[in-house]
């Protein structure tokens, strides 16, 4: 199948699907007469593997590993679990991160007036840093 018929098959626009071939991630092993590319059903396949796998944010080259052991019958799920968990800490240190701006700006939305004054301690802050801000 041709480019735009695999990009609504793995629910991906074709420019996405153009640039994992630009890295090599997915190759479409056929090209028809005219050189555009024709994709089977497992390169199908694979598109929503890393669909899939992006959904969960695990970045391209994660991808990649988890492609190459998804093609490997010899894998050891171990190797699998541990780029899991890996993800699973990232996670982790992102909701961590998330909590502590959510903390700062609800701690400097709850000093600014939020009136007609134009003294605004959020942008203090941001311009003065926390050491330097202003009430």
């Amino acid at each position: 199948m041709n480019i735009s018929q695999a990009a609504a098959q793995a629910e991906r626009p074709p420019k996405t699907i153009r640039y994992y071939e630009e890295i090599g991630l997915v190759t479409p092993t056929r090209r028809r007469d005219n050189r555009y590319r024709d994709y089977s059903k497992r390169e199908i396949h694979v598109l929503r593997f890393v669909a899939r796998a992006r959904g969960l944010g695990f970045p391209v080259e994660e991808c990649r590993s988890l492609v190459a052991l998804y093609g490997d019958t010899t894998r050891k799920s171990a190797d699998v679990k541990e780029i899991a968990l890996r993800r699973v800490a990232d996670i982790d240190l992102k909701q961590e991160e998330l909590r502590s701006m959510r903390a700062t700006l609800s701690e400097l939305a709850n000093k600014c007036h939020g009136d007609d004054r134009p003294d605004c301690p959020i942008l203090n802050e941001f311009a003065d840093g926390p050491e330097n801000a202003h009430d």
